[in-house]
Parts: structure tokens; C-alpha cells; sequence
């Protein structure tokens, strides 16, 4: 069972993909947001699709896909979570997680297209493992941490470089802007995955691979983020934790770094989780 949501952007409904086939499951869930997470909705979904299987209407898979997870309450990532990619961007390897925000608002569907933001000439790619909160987490002890984990997917942590690194202040206004977290294409639940530290994780520029690497290589596994995270704030059910991104990004190429123009196409994959695909434009 993988959990999709499907329609038009801020329109869309809950559904599952079982059997590689997509089914709408609106008729008996309201959305994959925090209330579904913290009334255990994992559970009830399974039930309804052993119960209901039969009458649940087939989706065509033509229908836009966007965000697996609705709006949550926080999208939190991991800095420089690869030693290689720290190396290739010439900052220190870190002693602690680094953490930083993406705006809500920059969520959008795995196929949607990234926009440059106006005035960008460093808009980059960062493909990376995320993991869904599942319910609500304070104070977490490491040897407990995975029962909060709902589900995994994948995500394409865009950058702008320039608001990023030279316009003062914190990360987050290179991390925020429209289309620039590309989610999914759908949420698999922990009980599906078998090893989550045993991934293989790419992502590719006009069909040249610049990110080649596995989630076996993460500096601060699952279990520490969690614990370490839920130290300075709650963690809310349906949270995104986006674990960093391995070496590749055109900061690091040498000697000139490469960004985004308007028709590229980035496509991404980590093992299990899917397949993005996004095609750069410039904005308005």
C-alpha cells in the first residue's frame, strides 16, 4: 500500500496505490494531514482497503499527483548530512545536525515544475530521503524514536544558492520558495520498506547523473534525528523531516558550478519510493 493524493494543485483527495493500480479512498478519508496521522490513520486505511477493496473507484493514472502529505505544521531538513557533500561544498563536517526550515507553501507534487524564482541565476537540486511524523513526539529517547515514523518518500530539496549563502541570515530563503519541495510520488509506510539505510538514491540533469549515492552513507541516521530534533520542539503528526542529500549538487561541481535554466529537466529516485520528474521554468 502506497499513499498518493491526486487532483488538481490544492484540490486534491486522498488515494492508494495497490497492485500498481491508483484508487480514490476519499469517500472514506478526509486527507493525509495531522489528524489522520494522530487518530492512527494507518490503520483504519488498511482496514478499509481489506473491507472495501472491491468498491474503491480506480483512478486514472493520468491525473496529476501532488504532495502525498498535506500541509504540515513543519517541514524541517538536515544540513550538510553526507561527508562528501560537506567536503564538495567546502564547509565544516558537523558535529551536531544542522537544521533548517522550508516553507510550507514551497510543497507541491513530485511532476509538478520547478520554478525559478525571479531574479535566480543558482536555483540547484538536492535529491533526499524524507520521513512523515506519526504521532506527536517530545523528548524522544533514540532506542524508541522509529515508532514515530508514519512512512517515507522522496524529495527534491531545491536551493537557490544566492539567497541561500549571500544574502545574510539563515537558510531558509533559499530553501522556501514556490515548487521548490517537490514531494512523493507517494508516502510508504515504515512496515514496507525493509531497510530503510539501504537505499540507492540518484538524481539526473538533462539525463546526465550529477547524485549517485545510498542513504547508508547518512552521517545522522533516523533514530538520532528524531531524538535529536524533539530536544528543541514537538514534532507534530504528518511533519516532514528531510534527511540532507549526498554529493552532486551543482554548487559542488568543479571548478564552475551548475545551476538551473528554464528547460531542464531534473528527474530523481531513491529505491522503493519512486520516480520524480520536474522541468524547469522561469517564474510569472
Amino acid at each position: 500500500m502506497k499513499l498518493i493524493r491526486f487532483g488538481e494543485f490544492g484540490k486534491e483527495k486522498p488515494g492508494v496505490i495497490i497492485d500498481d493500480k491508483h484508487f480514490d479512498v476519499s469517500e472514506f478519508i478526509k486527507d493525509y494531514d495531522e489528524q489522520f496521522f494522530d487518530e492512527d490513520g494507518l490503520s483504519i486505511l488498511k482496514k478499509i482497503i481489506v473491507e472495501k477493496k472491491e468498491s474503491l473507484k480506480i483512478v486514472n493514472e493520468n491525473i496529476r499527483l501532488g504532495s502525498p502529505v498535506a500541509r504540515p505544521s513543519k517541514i524541517i531538513c538536515i544540513g550538510l548530512n553526507y561527508i562528501d557533500h560537506a567536503k564538495e561544498t567546502n564547509a565544516a563536517i558537523p558535529e551536531e545536525p544542522i537544521l533548517f526550515f522550508k516553507s510550507t507553501t514551497a510543497l507541491c507534487g513530485p511532476f509538478d515544475d520547478v520554478i525559478i524564482p525571479q531574479n535566480s541565476v543558482k536555483t540547484d537540486w538536492e535529491v533526499e530521503l524524507a520521513f512523515v511524523i506519526g504521532k506527536k513526539a517530545s523528548y524522544v529517547d533514540e532506542k524508541n524514536a522509529m515508532d514515530y515514523v508514519a512512512g517515507y518518500c522522496l524529495h527534491n530539496d531545491y536551493s537557490e544558492r544566492e539567497y541561500q549563502l549571500e544574502r545574510g541570515g539563515q537558510w531558509v530563503k533559499g530553501k522556501s520558495c514556490d515548487s521548490f519541495a517537490p514531494l512523493g510520488p507517494f508516502l510508504v509506510p515504515t512496515d514496507e520498506v525493509t531497510d530503510v539505510n539501504n537505499l540507492k538514491m540518484w538524481l539526473s540533469v538533462n539525463g546526465k547523473i550529477f547524485q549517485n549515492s545510498n542513504t547508508s552513507n547518512l552521517i545522522f541516521k533516523i533514530p538520532f534525528l528524531i531524538h535529536y530534533i524533539s530536544q528543541f520542539m514537538t514534532l507534530l503528526p504528518g511533519d516532514v523531516i528531510s534527511t540532507g542529500t549526498p554529493p552532486g549538487v551543482g554548487l559542488g561541481i568543479k571548478p564552475d558550478p551548475v545551476y538551473l535554466k528554464e528547460g531542464d529537466v531534473v528527474e530523481l529516485g531513491i529505491d522503493g519510493l519512486g520516480i520524480q520528474k520536474q522541468q524547469a521554468r522561469k517564474w510569472g
